[in-house]
């Protein structure tokens, strides 16, 4: 196994078992945090500001840098603007996880996990990224 695979590979199991420990799988505790008028539970909010704090200095170095730990390209992005396609995307992903309590990440773990309300969200994810997929490549023909 490559360096590169396998530190995808440690990045991704360190990611899945920090959401288990913080209970981001968990959608009943997702919805409690998301219940802010009910029996709100605020204890995510804290492992979002602790992504947060790790994340931000990460990526400001990593924008310096040019170049993975191990040479690859990065592939950051480059659009900066607020468009109406964000903005839609954005309260689509909102709707979602305020009704399923998963969001992509979370959501697999969960699948993995065995949960049956997660692999229907998870089927539900791949259905919604395949009809995006078929709109942008009919959209692409008729612009170009």
């Amino acid at each position: 196994m490559n360096r590169s695979l396998f530190s995808a590979f440690l990045a991704g199991l360190i990611f899945g078992v920090g959401l288990l420990l913080s209970g981001m799988a968990n959608p009943e505790k997702v919805l409690a945090f998301l219940d802010l008028f009910g029996a709100w539970d605020p204890s995510l909010g804290l492992v979002m500001a602790g992504a947060i704090c790790v994340g931000m200095p990460a990526f400001y170095l990593t924008g310096k840098r040019g170049k993975s730990l191990f040479g690859g390209e990065l592939k950051l992005p480059e659009r900066r603007d607020i468009d109406r396609r964000l903005v839609l995307g954005s309260l689509t992903f909102g709707i979602g996880w305020g009704l399923a309590g998963f969001c992509p990440g979370p959501g697999i773990v969960a699948t993995g996990a065995g949960e049956f309300r997660a692999l229907v969200f998870a089927a539900a994810m791949v259905a919604g990224m395949g009809i995006f997929r078929v709109i942008e490549s009919r959209r692409a023909t008729s612009d170009g």
